[in-house]
């Protein structure tokens, strides 16, 4: 572990005056659209790590940042001041080249669950920090507490010891780790204030960073169900945090991947557990089939960017060699159990599942499912119990979605379309109201859409970040 001397440092940046800052100041300043110097970012980011400034005004800047937008130097200061504001991981002892994936989010989005052990079984580090449920989307956290005894909250040596025994580790971060985005994260869930490219951006790659990657692979959603609904602000977003990790010093990609639908037929927190150790463990569900592609797909690119792959197709080769010789299962395993997780639990899944309400949804017409509101789908789950309503509160480990059908299947009246999984029935009525708001039928089958539609590279990045 290494300290990080700005996180006391008071001192101005240089050219920087030493008047004293006032966070009503800057509120203003982005408010009227003018541009943050790194000394007022930094400032800003200080007050969110030390509680400092009050969160009524902490949400006032993150809304002015929110409805005027940040430049590329004010996102860049931003993340770099948000990765600065605690301590940092020192990934060198690992002696193993670092690598990890993070996705902007999605409604049933369980890759890490199946790249981390992956990537790990292929010789590479993975130290990966994961937030919880954030608007329409599950948590990893989340998830992964749902196995009983897991800790999502290490010490840094704890988080260190679990990567040398096992490869990989999924955790929270520690109130010394990037403590800025832990205020900033939980706030921007409960103002509104989530859609934005550069406050995505640095709250992402803060984390990262910090953890002392030498490689990155980001998956951004595109489609319904993506919190950047419009193409155009997909693409900026994974050009952004291309090339701010890259000049930052850590090798990135960015793999624009579809959500206009649930990725696998699961989506909560337990449930989407079973989904994944299924396929761990080799098998190959055809509603899952989507599900084990992309993982493969994102942890090809690890395993190439990690140096175990003369390329992102032979790096997909080798993952797919470690599901099927159950290694990348086996480490799993032991990053659950290192993280003191009861791996017995996966010994009879369907037993361990106990949910308060459960309630088959039947379709009330025949038709092609032609597309799905997916944000919808996930409120659904969230409602049902698995997500929050204000931070800190409890989600149900049980609570979810198991959808039977998929877009582009052709459905008749009176067919299984999901069984919902709920705390108790009460919680029902509005989540079966939005999955029925949610689907579109038609007569005809729809056009097949691309699970991965382009992949941004560092030149690429810049490039279009050039032309924008």
């Amino acid at each position: 572990m290494q300290s990080n001397s700005h996180t006391q440092d008071a001192s101005p940046v240089s050219g920087e005056t030493a008047a004293p800052m006032h966070a009503i100041d800057v509120i203003r300043k982005k408010r009227d659209r003018g541009s943050l110097s790194e000394a007022e970012i930094r400032f800003m980011v200080r007050g969110a790590a030390s509680e400092s400034i009050p969160m009524e005004q902490l949400s006032a800047w993150l809304m002015a940042c929110w409805l005027n937008g940040l430049a590329l130097e004010e996102i860049r200061a931003l993340t770099v001041a948000m990765r600065d504001s605690g301590v940092k991981f020192d990934s060198s002892r690992l002696e193993k080249v670092t690598v990890d994936k993070h996705s902007t989010g999605g409604v049933g989005d369980k890759t890490s669950f199946l790249v981390a052990p992956i990537a790990a079984a292929c010789g590479l580090a993975v130290p990966m920090i994961s937030g919880r449920a954030l608007g329409h989307t599950g948590g990893t956290l989340d998830k992964l507490e749902a196995i009983p005894g897991y800790r999502t909250a290490l010490t840094l040596e704890e988080f260190e010891a679990v990567i040398v025994e096992c490869g990989a580790a999924i955790v929270s971060q520690t109130p010394a780790l990037v403590p800025a985005d832990r205020v900033l994260y939980a706030l921007r869930d409960r103002t509104g204030t989530v859609e934005s490219p550069g406050l995505i951006c640095a709250s992402i790659l803060s984390k990262k960073l910090a953890a002392g990657l030498n490689a990155l692979v980001l998956d951004v959603k595109t489609g319904s169900g993506a919190f950047l609904r419009k193409r155009e602000d997909a693409d900026y977003l994974a050009a952004l945090m291309v090339a701010t990790a890259e000049a930052a010093g850590t090798r990135t990609v960015a793999v624009m991947t579809d959500m206009s639908q649930p990725l696998g037929h699961a989506a909560g927190n337990w449930i989407e557990l079973v989904e994944s150790v299924d396929l761990l463990s080799g098998k190959r569900p055809s509603q899952s089939e989507d599900l084990r592609e992309l993982s493969l797909i994102l942890a090809g690119w690890m395993v190439y960017l990690g140096g175990k792959a003369s390329s992102a197709e032979e790096g997909y080769g080798k993952a797919e060699t470690t599901l099927r010789d159950g290694s990348a299962l086996k480490h799993f395993y032991a990053m659950v159990a290192a993280q003191g997780g009861d791996v017995s639990a996966f010994d009879d899944p369907a037993g361990f599942h106990k949910p308060g309400a459960t309630f088959v949804l039947k379709a009330k017409q025949t038709g092609w499912i032609a597309a799905m509101d997916t944000t919808a789908l996930g409120w659904a789950v969230q409602r049902l119990g698995a997500g929050r309503e204000k931070a800190g509160e409890p989600v149900d480990a049980h609570a979810g979605i198991d959808f039977h059908k998929r877009r582009g299947d052709f459905v008749t009246a009176g067919e299984p379309l999901a069984t919902l999984y709920a705390t108790n029935e009460s919680l029902l009525a509005e989540p079966i109201a939005l999955i029925e708001g949610a689907l579109t039928f038609s007569g005809v089958a729809p056009e097949a859409v691309m699970l991965v539609s382009r992949v941004f590279t560092r030149d690429e990045a810049v490039a279009f970040l050039g032309a924008v």
